[in-house]
Protein backbone atom coordinates (compact mmCIF):
# COMPACT_ATOMS: atom_id res chain seq x y z
CA UNK A 1 0.00 0.00 0.00
CA UNK A 2 1.23 3.91 -0.88
CA UNK A 3 2.34 5.54 2.59
CA UNK A 4 2.02 9.24 0.62
CA UNK A 5 -0.21 10.02 -2.35
CA UNK A 6 1.03 11.96 -5.19
CA UNK A 7 -0.91 14.11 -7.56
CA UNK A 8 0.73 14.90 -10.51
CA UNK A 9 -2.35 16.07 -11.99
CA UNK A 10 -3.02 18.79 -10.48
CA UNK A 11 -0.06 20.63 -12.56
CA UNK A 12 -2.14 19.90 -15.40
CA UNK A 13 -5.05 21.57 -14.20
CA UNK A 14 -6.55 24.43 -15.87
CA UNK A 15 -5.26 28.09 -15.15
CA UNK A 16 -9.09 28.73 -13.69
CA UNK A 17 -9.89 25.49 -11.98
CA UNK A 18 -9.29 25.04 -8.14
CA UNK A 19 -7.07 21.61 -6.64
CA UNK A 20 -9.96 21.45 -3.84
CA UNK A 21 -13.97 22.26 -3.75
CA UNK A 22 -16.00 23.25 -1.25
CA UNK A 23 -17.80 19.96 -1.03
CA UNK A 24 -19.92 20.97 1.80
CA UNK A 25 -21.11 24.26 0.61
CA UNK A 26 -24.81 22.74 1.12
CA UNK A 27 -26.13 20.92 3.99
CA UNK A 28 -27.98 18.42 1.59
CA UNK A 29 -29.80 18.59 -1.98
CA UNK A 30 -32.72 20.36 -0.81
CA UNK A 31 -30.77 23.27 0.19
CA UNK A 32 -28.59 23.23 -3.23
CA UNK A 33 -32.11 23.05 -5.57
CA UNK A 34 -33.92 25.92 -3.13
CA UNK A 35 -31.45 27.99 -3.66
CA UNK A 36 -31.79 28.06 -7.43
CA UNK A 37 -35.16 28.35 -7.36
CA UNK A 38 -34.96 31.35 -5.53
CA UNK A 39 -31.64 32.99 -7.35
CA UNK A 40 -32.74 31.94 -10.97
CA UNK A 41 -36.70 32.62 -10.41
CA UNK A 42 -38.29 33.24 -13.58
CA UNK A 43 -35.94 31.97 -15.84
CA UNK A 44 -36.50 29.03 -17.78
CA UNK A 45 -35.32 25.76 -15.98
CA UNK A 46 -36.34 23.11 -18.21
CA UNK A 47 -38.00 22.94 -21.56
CA UNK A 48 -39.46 19.87 -23.50
CA UNK A 49 -41.93 19.57 -26.33
CA UNK A 50 -41.80 22.74 -26.37
CA UNK A 51 -43.07 23.45 -23.25
CA UNK A 52 -40.91 25.21 -20.72
CA UNK A 53 -41.32 25.44 -16.91
CA UNK A 54 -39.57 28.29 -14.75
CA UNK A 55 -37.27 27.66 -11.55
CA UNK A 56 -39.73 29.32 -9.61
CA UNK A 57 -42.47 27.26 -11.01
CA UNK A 58 -40.39 23.71 -10.66
CA UNK A 59 -40.11 24.64 -6.78
CA UNK A 60 -43.75 25.23 -6.57
CA UNK A 61 -44.74 21.59 -8.02
CA UNK A 62 -41.86 19.89 -6.05
CA UNK A 63 -43.28 21.63 -2.54
CA UNK A 64 -46.67 20.68 -3.92
CA UNK A 65 -45.62 16.90 -5.03
CA UNK A 66 -43.12 16.64 -1.44
CA UNK A 67 -46.36 17.57 0.39
CA UNK A 68 -48.63 15.46 -1.58
CA UNK A 69 -46.07 12.31 -0.68
CA UNK A 70 -45.61 13.46 2.90
CA UNK A 71 -49.65 13.49 3.56
CA UNK A 72 -49.78 9.94 1.45
CA UNK A 73 -47.84 8.76 4.27
CA UNK A 74 -44.68 8.20 2.91
CA UNK A 75 -41.99 9.62 5.42
CA UNK A 76 -38.05 10.50 5.69
CA UNK A 77 -36.39 7.38 4.73
CA UNK A 78 -38.99 5.89 2.46
CA UNK A 79 -37.75 4.18 -0.78
CA UNK A 80 -39.46 6.02 -3.88
CA UNK A 81 -38.85 4.83 -6.95
CA UNK A 82 -39.02 6.58 -10.36
CA UNK A 83 -39.57 5.67 -13.18
CA UNK A 84 -39.13 7.97 -16.16
CA UNK A 85 -38.35 9.07 -19.68
CA UNK A 86 -37.06 12.60 -19.69
CA UNK A 87 -40.49 14.57 -19.35
CA UNK A 88 -40.96 17.56 -17.03
CA UNK A 89 -42.42 15.51 -14.34
CA UNK A 90 -39.41 13.74 -13.97
CA UNK A 91 -37.55 16.74 -12.17
CA UNK A 92 -40.39 17.71 -10.13
CA UNK A 93 -40.84 14.51 -8.53
CA UNK A 94 -37.69 14.30 -7.79
CA UNK A 95 -37.19 17.43 -5.94
CA UNK A 96 -40.73 16.52 -4.66
CA UNK A 97 -38.90 12.75 -3.43
CA UNK A 98 -35.91 14.69 -1.89
CA UNK A 99 -37.99 17.52 0.00
CA UNK A 100 -39.34 14.84 2.45
CA UNK A 101 -36.35 13.31 2.68
CA UNK A 102 -37.14 9.77 1.09
CA UNK A 103 -34.91 7.65 -0.77
CA UNK A 104 -35.25 7.65 -4.62
CA UNK A 105 -34.89 4.71 -6.89
CA UNK A 106 -34.13 5.18 -10.20
CA UNK A 107 -35.46 2.81 -12.47
CA UNK A 108 -35.17 2.15 -16.33
CA UNK A 109 -38.46 2.73 -17.91
CA UNK A 110 -38.10 0.20 -20.24
CA UNK A 111 -37.41 -2.49 -17.83
CA UNK A 112 -38.49 -6.43 -18.22
CA UNK A 113 -40.84 -7.01 -15.63
CA UNK A 114 -37.73 -9.71 -14.39
CA UNK A 115 -35.82 -6.64 -13.93
CA UNK A 116 -38.27 -4.07 -12.04
CA UNK A 117 -39.56 -6.97 -9.55
CA UNK A 118 -35.38 -7.15 -8.03
CA UNK A 119 -35.34 -3.79 -8.07
CA UNK A 120 -38.75 -3.02 -6.05
CA UNK A 121 -38.59 -5.75 -3.57
CA UNK A 122 -34.76 -5.11 -2.94
CA UNK A 123 -34.90 -1.55 -2.56
CA UNK A 124 -38.23 -2.08 -0.58
CA UNK A 125 -39.96 0.54 -2.14
CA UNK A 126 -43.31 0.96 -1.66
CA UNK A 127 -44.15 4.36 -3.92
CA UNK A 128 -43.56 4.18 -7.36
CA UNK A 129 -43.45 7.40 -10.25
CA UNK A 130 -44.14 5.48 -12.95
CA UNK A 131 -44.34 6.57 -16.60
CA UNK A 132 -47.58 5.47 -18.36
CA UNK A 133 -46.05 3.16 -20.86
CA UNK A 134 -44.36 1.25 -18.16
CA UNK A 135 -47.19 0.03 -16.28
CA UNK A 136 -48.04 -3.09 -18.21
CA UNK A 137 -44.32 -4.43 -17.06
CA UNK A 138 -45.53 -3.37 -12.87
CA UNK A 139 -48.88 -4.93 -13.51
CA UNK A 140 -47.13 -8.58 -14.04
CA UNK A 141 -44.98 -8.17 -11.25
CA UNK A 142 -46.53 -5.93 -8.56
CA UNK A 143 -48.43 -8.48 -6.67
CA UNK A 144 -44.73 -9.65 -5.76
CA UNK A 145 -43.37 -6.50 -4.60
CA UNK A 146 -43.84 -3.83 -1.54
CA UNK A 147 -45.41 -1.58 -3.93
CA UNK A 148 -48.66 0.32 -2.63
CA UNK A 149 -48.82 3.50 -3.95
CA UNK A 150 -48.59 4.48 -8.12
CA UNK A 151 -48.71 7.43 -9.47
CA UNK A 152 -49.08 7.48 -13.34
CA UNK A 153 -47.28 10.19 -15.33
CA UNK A 154 -47.26 10.61 -19.12
CA UNK A 155 -45.47 12.80 -21.83
CA UNK A 156 -47.90 15.76 -21.76
CA UNK A 157 -47.89 16.31 -17.54
CA UNK A 158 -47.34 19.72 -16.56
CA UNK A 159 -46.82 20.96 -20.55
CA UNK A 160 -50.20 21.78 -20.87
CA UNK A 161 -50.15 20.22 -24.31
CA UNK A 162 -52.39 17.63 -25.70
CA UNK A 163 -49.58 15.21 -25.88
CA UNK A 164 -50.81 11.34 -26.36
CA UNK A 165 -49.35 8.67 -23.65
CA UNK A 166 -49.08 4.94 -24.22
CA UNK A 167 -52.21 3.80 -22.38
CA UNK A 168 -52.07 2.74 -18.94
CA UNK A 169 -52.32 -0.72 -17.98
CA UNK A 170 -55.76 -1.47 -17.00
CA UNK A 171 -54.53 -3.00 -13.53
CA UNK A 172 -53.93 0.92 -13.41
CA UNK A 173 -57.03 2.56 -14.43
CA UNK A 174 -57.39 3.91 -10.35
CA UNK A 175 -54.03 4.76 -9.70
CA UNK A 176 -53.44 8.24 -8.86
CA UNK A 177 -52.58 11.08 -11.87
CA UNK A 178 -49.17 12.92 -11.01
CA UNK A 179 -51.35 16.15 -12.15
CA UNK A 180 -53.83 15.10 -9.73
CA UNK A 181 -51.18 14.79 -7.16
CA UNK A 182 -49.94 18.09 -7.85
CA UNK A 183 -53.31 19.50 -7.55
CA UNK A 184 -54.23 18.05 -4.35
CA UNK A 185 -50.21 18.95 -2.50
CA UNK A 186 -51.69 22.39 -3.06
CA UNK A 187 -53.56 22.34 -0.40
CA UNK A 188 -51.85 21.06 1.66
CA UNK A 189 -48.71 22.24 4.12
CA UNK A 190 -45.27 20.29 3.81
CA UNK A 191 -43.45 19.79 6.98
CA UNK A 192 -40.04 19.48 5.97
CA UNK A 193 -37.48 16.88 7.51
CA UNK A 194 -34.19 17.64 8.69
CA UNK A 195 -32.08 16.42 6.32
CA UNK A 196 -28.14 15.92 7.28
CA UNK A 197 -25.55 15.69 4.56
CA UNK A 198 -25.04 12.02 5.66
CA UNK A 199 -28.50 11.18 5.19
CA UNK A 200 -29.72 8.93 1.52
CA UNK A 201 -30.29 10.45 -1.45
CA UNK A 202 -30.15 8.02 -4.10
CA UNK A 203 -30.55 4.52 -4.57
CA UNK A 204 -28.36 3.97 -7.93
CA UNK A 205 -28.70 0.54 -8.65
CA UNK A 206 -26.01 -0.92 -10.73
CA UNK A 207 -24.55 -4.70 -11.61
CA UNK A 208 -22.34 -7.08 -10.11
CA UNK A 209 -20.44 -10.38 -10.52
CA UNK A 210 -23.27 -12.28 -9.40
CA UNK A 211 -25.64 -10.98 -12.03
CA UNK A 212 -27.78 -9.53 -9.26
CA UNK A 213 -28.20 -5.66 -9.42
CA UNK A 214 -27.04 -3.97 -6.41
CA UNK A 215 -27.99 -0.22 -4.92
CA UNK A 216 -25.19 2.19 -4.72
CA UNK A 217 -26.10 4.30 -2.13
CA UNK A 218 -25.44 7.51 -2.73
CA UNK A 219 -25.61 10.44 0.19
CA UNK A 220 -26.88 14.27 -0.05
CA UNK A 221 -23.04 15.11 0.51
CA UNK A 222 -21.76 12.64 -2.21
CA UNK A 223 -24.38 14.73 -4.67
CA UNK A 224 -23.29 18.02 -3.54
CA UNK A 225 -19.58 16.69 -3.40
CA UNK A 226 -19.60 16.03 -7.12
CA UNK A 227 -21.60 18.80 -8.55
CA UNK A 228 -18.77 21.13 -6.55
CA UNK A 229 -16.00 19.30 -7.82
CA UNK A 230 -17.60 19.63 -11.54
CA UNK A 231 -17.83 23.63 -11.07
CA UNK A 232 -14.22 23.64 -9.81
CA UNK A 233 -13.14 21.17 -12.09
CA UNK A 234 -14.29 23.16 -15.29
CA UNK A 235 -13.57 26.74 -13.75
CA UNK A 236 -15.00 29.56 -15.57
CA UNK A 237 -16.59 28.31 -18.34
CA UNK A 238 -19.56 27.37 -15.96
CA UNK A 239 -20.09 30.89 -15.28
CA UNK A 240 -22.79 32.12 -17.92
CA UNK A 241 -26.23 33.16 -17.84
CA UNK A 242 -26.75 31.95 -20.89
CA UNK A 243 -26.30 28.13 -20.42
CA UNK A 244 -28.67 26.20 -22.53
CA UNK A 245 -27.77 22.25 -21.53
CA UNK A 246 -29.14 19.73 -24.35
CA UNK A 247 -30.34 16.07 -22.37
CA UNK A 248 -30.49 13.48 -24.31
CA UNK A 249 -29.27 11.11 -21.81
CA UNK A 250 -31.62 9.21 -19.59
CA UNK A 251 -32.22 11.42 -16.37
CA UNK A 252 -32.51 7.88 -14.27
CA UNK A 253 -28.63 7.42 -14.96
CA UNK A 254 -26.14 8.61 -12.78
CA UNK A 255 -24.31 10.50 -15.21
CA UNK A 256 -27.70 12.51 -16.36
CA UNK A 257 -28.53 12.77 -12.97
CA UNK A 258 -25.79 14.36 -11.65
CA UNK A 259 -24.21 16.56 -14.25
CA UNK A 260 -27.45 17.33 -16.05
CA UNK A 261 -29.97 17.37 -14.20
CA UNK A 262 -28.28 18.82 -10.50
CA UNK A 263 -25.42 20.70 -11.54
CA UNK A 264 -27.11 22.19 -14.57
CA UNK A 265 -29.78 23.31 -12.26
CA UNK A 266 -27.62 24.45 -9.59
CA UNK A 267 -26.05 26.90 -12.36
CA UNK A 268 -29.44 28.42 -13.66
CA UNK A 269 -29.08 26.42 -16.81
CA UNK A 270 -31.81 26.31 -19.41
CA UNK A 271 -32.31 22.71 -20.03
CA UNK A 272 -33.95 20.57 -23.08
CA UNK A 273 -34.91 17.29 -22.15
CA UNK A 274 -35.14 15.21 -25.00
CA UNK A 275 -37.33 12.21 -24.75
CA UNK A 276 -36.71 9.85 -27.42
CA UNK A 277 -33.06 10.18 -28.93
CA UNK A 278 -33.84 7.40 -31.14
CA UNK A 279 -35.36 9.61 -32.99
CA UNK A 280 -32.36 11.35 -34.31
CA UNK A 281 -33.82 13.85 -37.04
CA UNK A 282 -36.53 15.26 -34.52
CA UNK A 283 -33.60 15.45 -32.05
CA UNK A 284 -31.57 17.41 -34.33
CA UNK A 285 -34.74 19.68 -35.13
CA UNK A 286 -35.05 20.34 -31.90
CA UNK A 287 -31.48 21.35 -30.95
CA UNK A 288 -31.76 23.73 -34.45
CA UNK A 289 -34.00 25.79 -31.64
CA UNK A 290 -31.76 26.45 -29.33
CA UNK A 291 -28.00 28.09 -29.09
CA UNK A 292 -26.84 24.90 -26.93
CA UNK A 293 -23.61 25.06 -24.90
CA UNK A 294 -23.38 21.75 -22.89
CA UNK A 295 -24.15 18.38 -24.29
CA UNK A 296 -23.30 15.02 -22.91
CA UNK A 297 -23.73 11.76 -24.68
CA UNK A 298 -22.00 8.00 -25.21
CA UNK A 299 -20.31 7.69 -27.67
CA UNK A 300 -23.30 5.95 -30.21
CA UNK A 301 -24.99 8.88 -29.57
CA UNK A 302 -22.51 11.21 -30.96
CA UNK A 303 -22.08 9.28 -33.67
CA UNK A 304 -25.56 8.82 -35.17
CA UNK A 305 -26.05 12.63 -34.30
CA UNK A 306 -22.84 12.91 -37.20
CA UNK A 307 -25.00 10.73 -39.63
CA UNK A 308 -27.89 12.60 -39.39
CA UNK A 309 -28.72 14.77 -42.16
CA UNK A 310 -29.01 18.61 -40.66
CA UNK A 311 -26.84 18.24 -37.67
CA UNK A 312 -23.94 19.52 -39.77
CA UNK A 313 -25.70 22.53 -40.50
CA UNK A 314 -26.63 23.38 -36.99
CA UNK A 315 -25.34 26.72 -34.85
CA UNK A 316 -22.57 25.39 -32.78
CA UNK A 317 -21.09 28.86 -32.14
CA UNK A 318 -21.71 28.53 -28.25
CA UNK A 319 -20.92 25.35 -28.10
CA UNK A 320 -18.21 24.68 -25.73
CA UNK A 321 -18.62 21.77 -23.35
CA UNK A 322 -19.09 18.17 -24.88
CA UNK A 323 -18.60 15.41 -22.46
CA UNK A 324 -18.74 11.98 -23.83
CA UNK A 325 -19.02 9.04 -20.70
CA UNK A 326 -20.45 5.47 -20.13
CA UNK A 327 -18.35 4.11 -22.23
CA UNK A 328 -14.85 5.06 -24.43
CA UNK A 329 -15.17 7.75 -27.08
CA UNK A 330 -13.80 6.47 -30.08
CA UNK A 331 -11.30 8.88 -31.60
CA UNK A 332 -12.54 8.71 -35.33
CA UNK A 333 -16.04 10.04 -33.76
CA UNK A 334 -13.71 12.66 -32.10
CA UNK A 335 -12.44 13.70 -35.13
CA UNK A 336 -15.34 14.14 -37.39
CA UNK A 337 -17.14 15.54 -33.86
CA UNK A 338 -14.48 18.43 -34.18
CA UNK A 339 -14.93 18.87 -37.93
CA UNK A 340 -18.68 19.64 -37.82
CA UNK A 341 -18.80 21.11 -34.61
CA UNK A 342 -15.16 22.92 -34.16
CA UNK A 343 -14.17 21.09 -30.70
CA UNK A 344 -13.06 17.80 -30.05
CA UNK A 345 -15.27 15.64 -27.08
CA UNK A 346 -14.12 16.11 -23.48
CA UNK A 347 -14.02 12.17 -22.30
CA UNK A 348 -14.81 11.45 -18.74
CA UNK A 349 -15.11 8.47 -16.65
CA UNK A 350 -17.24 7.33 -12.98
CA UNK A 351 -19.57 4.71 -11.78
CA UNK A 352 -22.66 4.46 -10.15
CA UNK A 353 -21.04 4.28 -7.06
CA UNK A 354 -18.57 7.90 -7.09
CA UNK A 355 -22.08 9.83 -8.46
CA UNK A 356 -20.04 9.59 -10.58
CA UNK A 357 -17.34 11.00 -11.84
CA UNK A 358 -13.63 10.72 -10.70
CA UNK A 359 -11.57 11.87 -13.79
CA UNK A 360 -12.22 13.98 -16.93
CA UNK A 361 -10.24 15.57 -19.25
CA UNK A 362 -9.52 19.54 -19.06
CA UNK A 363 -12.33 21.36 -20.54
CA UNK A 364 -11.02 23.85 -22.90
CA UNK A 365 -8.17 21.13 -23.74
CA UNK A 366 -9.04 21.05 -27.39
CA UNK A 367 -6.75 17.83 -27.90
CA UNK A 368 -8.02 14.29 -28.13
CA UNK A 369 -6.19 12.14 -25.83
CA UNK A 370 -7.50 8.99 -25.48
CA UNK A 371 -7.33 9.16 -22.04
CA UNK A 372 -10.16 9.31 -19.28
CA UNK A 373 -9.14 12.51 -17.90
CA UNK A 374 -7.53 13.71 -14.99
CA UNK A 375 -8.52 12.90 -11.49
CA UNK A 376 -11.31 15.45 -9.96
CA UNK A 377 -10.40 17.73 -6.93
CA UNK A 378 -10.12 16.28 -3.25
CA UNK A 379 -10.13 12.78 -5.59
CA UNK A 380 -7.26 10.39 -4.76
CA UNK A 381 -6.85 7.79 -7.30
CA UNK A 382 -4.01 4.75 -7.07
CA UNK A 383 -3.36 1.73 -9.30
CA UNK A 384 -2.97 -1.54 -7.51
CA UNK A 385 -2.05 -5.27 -7.92
CA UNK A 386 -4.11 -8.10 -7.21
CA UNK A 387 -2.30 -8.00 -3.59
CA UNK A 388 -3.15 -4.38 -2.86
CA UNK A 389 0.20 -2.89 -3.55
CA UNK A 390 0.67 0.17 -5.55
CA UNK A 391 1.74 -0.98 -9.28
CA UNK A 392 5.40 0.68 -10.59
CA UNK A 393 4.85 3.63 -12.68
CA UNK A 394 3.20 3.43 -16.27
CA UNK A 395 2.49 -0.37 -15.13
CA UNK A 396 -1.02 -1.75 -15.19
CA UNK A 397 -3.51 -2.23 -12.15
CA UNK A 398 -6.84 -1.68 -10.93
CA UNK A 399 -7.91 2.00 -10.42
CA UNK A 400 -9.32 2.45 -6.78
CA UNK A 401 -10.67 5.61 -6.19
CA UNK A 402 -10.98 7.40 -2.43
CA UNK A 403 -12.91 10.91 -2.03
CA UNK A 404 -16.39 12.61 -0.50
CA UNK A 405 -18.38 11.19 -3.81
CA UNK A 406 -17.44 7.93 -3.61
CA UNK A 407 -20.79 5.89 -1.69
CA UNK A 408 -20.74 4.50 1.89
CA UNK A 409 -21.73 1.12 0.26
CA UNK A 410 -24.28 -0.85 -1.27
CA UNK A 411 -27.78 -1.15 0.12
CA UNK A 412 -28.37 -3.95 2.53
CA UNK A 413 -24.90 -5.95 1.23
CA UNK A 414 -21.84 -5.56 3.76
CA UNK A 415 -20.30 -8.02 2.40
CA UNK A 416 -20.43 -6.73 -1.22
CA UNK A 417 -19.87 -3.46 0.33
CA UNK A 418 -16.42 -5.53 1.83
CA UNK A 419 -15.26 -6.79 -1.64
CA UNK A 420 -14.98 -3.49 -2.83
CA UNK A 421 -13.53 -0.90 -0.16
CA UNK A 422 -10.00 -1.45 1.44
CA UNK A 423 -8.96 -0.54 4.66
CA UNK A 424 -7.44 2.70 4.04
CA UNK A 425 -10.86 4.44 2.58
CA UNK A 426 -10.47 3.19 -1.41
CA UNK A 427 -13.38 1.86 -3.92
CA UNK A 428 -11.53 -0.94 -6.10
CA UNK A 429 -12.99 -0.34 -9.32
CA UNK A 430 -12.72 -3.53 -11.12
CA UNK A 431 -11.03 -1.44 -14.18
CA UNK A 432 -7.77 -1.79 -14.91
CA UNK A 433 -5.68 1.31 -15.89
CA UNK A 434 -2.46 3.09 -16.55
CA UNK A 435 -1.18 6.63 -15.65
CA UNK A 436 1.07 8.52 -17.61
CA UNK A 437 3.53 10.71 -15.92
CA UNK A 438 1.98 13.94 -16.33
CA UNK A 439 -0.96 12.11 -13.94
CA UNK A 440 -3.83 11.35 -17.41
CA UNK A 441 -5.33 7.97 -16.68
CA UNK A 442 -5.65 5.35 -19.09
CA UNK A 443 -8.78 2.18 -19.20
CA UNK A 444 -7.05 -0.68 -20.64
CA UNK A 445 -9.18 -3.59 -19.35
CA UNK A 446 -11.57 -4.46 -17.30
CA UNK A 447 -11.02 -6.69 -14.74
CA UNK A 448 -15.03 -7.81 -14.21
CA UNK A 449 -16.12 -9.69 -17.35
CA UNK A 450 -19.03 -6.13 -17.99
CA UNK A 451 -19.69 -5.74 -21.51
CA UNK A 452 -20.67 -1.92 -22.28
CA UNK A 453 -23.57 -1.69 -25.10
CA UNK A 454 -23.90 2.06 -25.98
CA UNK A 455 -23.15 3.26 -22.14
CA UNK A 456 -25.39 0.42 -20.64
CA UNK A 457 -23.57 -2.36 -18.38
CA UNK A 458 -24.43 -5.74 -19.23
CA UNK A 459 -23.47 -8.39 -17.10
CA UNK A 460 -22.90 -11.94 -18.56
CA UNK A 461 -23.67 -14.00 -15.65
CA UNK A 462 -27.49 -12.13 -15.95
CA UNK A 463 -27.73 -13.28 -19.42
CA UNK A 464 -26.22 -16.80 -18.68
CA UNK A 465 -28.93 -17.18 -15.62
CA UNK A 466 -31.51 -16.64 -17.90
CA UNK A 467 -30.23 -18.52 -20.93
CA UNK A 468 -29.55 -21.48 -18.83
CA UNK A 469 -33.06 -22.03 -17.84
CA UNK A 470 -34.43 -22.38 -21.35
CA UNK A 471 -35.58 -25.54 -21.82
CA UNK A 472 -32.84 -27.56 -24.37
CA UNK A 473 -30.15 -25.60 -23.61
CA UNK A 474 -27.52 -27.62 -22.06
CA UNK A 475 -24.94 -24.34 -20.60
CA UNK A 476 -24.22 -21.16 -22.24
CA UNK A 477 -21.70 -18.25 -21.70
CA UNK A 478 -21.35 -14.61 -23.03
CA UNK A 479 -18.73 -12.41 -24.05
CA UNK A 480 -18.61 -8.76 -25.37
CA UNK A 481 -17.14 -8.41 -28.41
CA UNK A 482 -16.24 -5.12 -30.73
CA UNK A 483 -19.68 -3.28 -32.61
CA UNK A 484 -19.13 0.24 -34.97
CA UNK A 485 -22.53 1.10 -33.46
CA UNK A 486 -22.67 0.18 -29.74
CA UNK A 487 -19.04 -0.13 -28.74
CA UNK A 488 -19.36 -3.19 -27.65
CA UNK A 489 -22.59 -6.08 -28.46
CA UNK A 490 -23.32 -9.23 -26.30
CA UNK A 491 -22.19 -12.47 -27.99
CA UNK A 492 -23.73 -15.39 -26.31
CA UNK A 493 -22.33 -18.82 -26.87
CA UNK A 494 -24.59 -21.47 -26.19
CA UNK A 495 -23.99 -25.86 -26.06
CA UNK A 496 -27.07 -27.61 -26.63
CA UNK A 497 -29.24 -30.04 -25.00
CA UNK A 498 -31.64 -30.36 -27.65
CA UNK A 499 -30.40 -30.62 -31.04
CA UNK A 500 -33.26 -29.30 -32.81
CA UNK A 501 -32.43 -25.76 -30.91
CA UNK A 502 -32.45 -22.92 -33.44
CA UNK A 503 -31.04 -19.22 -32.60
CA UNK A 504 -33.92 -17.85 -33.60
CA UNK A 505 -35.66 -19.10 -30.38
CA UNK A 506 -32.88 -18.41 -28.20
CA UNK A 507 -33.79 -14.92 -29.33
CA UNK A 508 -36.69 -15.15 -28.76
CA UNK A 509 -36.53 -16.47 -24.83
CA UNK A 510 -34.02 -13.17 -24.31
CA UNK A 511 -36.53 -10.77 -25.66
CA UNK A 512 -39.21 -11.71 -23.50
CA UNK A 513 -36.72 -11.85 -20.11
CA UNK A 514 -33.76 -9.08 -20.78
CA UNK A 515 -33.67 -5.43 -21.60
CA UNK A 516 -33.03 -4.67 -25.34
CA UNK A 517 -29.85 -3.84 -25.16
CA UNK A 518 -29.14 -6.95 -22.99
CA UNK A 519 -29.80 -9.18 -26.10
CA UNK A 520 -27.26 -11.12 -27.55
CA UNK A 521 -26.39 -9.71 -31.28
CA UNK A 522 -25.17 -12.93 -32.46
CA UNK A 523 -25.53 -16.73 -31.02
CA UNK A 524 -22.83 -19.11 -31.22
CA UNK A 525 -23.29 -22.81 -31.25
CA UNK A 526 -20.21 -25.12 -29.60
CA UNK A 527 -20.27 -28.52 -28.37
CA UNK A 528 -18.73 -27.35 -25.02
CA UNK A 529 -18.13 -24.55 -23.06
CA UNK A 530 -14.37 -24.35 -21.68
CA UNK A 531 -13.43 -23.90 -18.04
CA UNK A 532 -10.99 -24.61 -15.79
CA UNK A 533 -9.76 -27.61 -13.77
CA UNK A 534 -12.01 -26.30 -10.94
CA UNK A 535 -14.91 -25.86 -13.51
CA UNK A 536 -14.40 -21.86 -13.89
CA UNK A 537 -15.69 -20.41 -17.12
CA UNK A 538 -12.61 -19.05 -18.86
CA UNK A 539 -14.02 -16.44 -21.19
CA UNK A 540 -10.61 -15.34 -22.42
CA UNK A 541 -10.72 -18.95 -24.22
CA UNK A 542 -14.48 -17.59 -26.22
CA UNK A 543 -12.68 -14.45 -26.69
CA UNK A 544 -9.99 -15.71 -28.66
CA UNK A 545 -12.42 -18.40 -31.06
CA UNK A 546 -12.82 -17.90 -34.30
CA UNK A 547 -16.40 -17.47 -35.21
Amino acid sequence: MSKSLDRPWLDQYAADAAATADVDAYPNIVAMIGEACERFGERTAYSNFGATLSYRQVGELAEQFAAWLQHAGIRQGDRVAIMLPNILAFPVACFGVQRIGAIQVNVNPLYTPRELQHQLVDSGAETIVIFAGATGALAEIIADTPVKNVIVAGLGDLTGLPIESPPVHAAFAGATQFADALQAGQGLRLQPPAISPDDLAFLQYTGGTTGLSKGAMLTHRNMVANIMQYKAFAGAVLNRPDEVIMTALPLYHIFALMVNLLSYFHLGAVNVLITNPRDLPAFVAEWSKWRVTTFTAVNTLLNGLLHTPGFDELDFSGLDVVVGGGMAVQEAVSNRWKAVTGRHINQGYGLSETSPVLTLNVIGDDTFRGSIGLPFPDTDIVLRDEQGNDVAPGEPGELCARGPQVMPGYWQRPEATAEVMTDDGFFRTGDIATMDELGYFRIVDRKKDMILVSGFNVYPNEIEAEVAAMPGVLECACIGVPDDKTGEAVRLFVVKEEPSLQAAAVEAWCRNRLTAYKIPRDIVFIDEVPKSAVGKLLRRELRDRPV
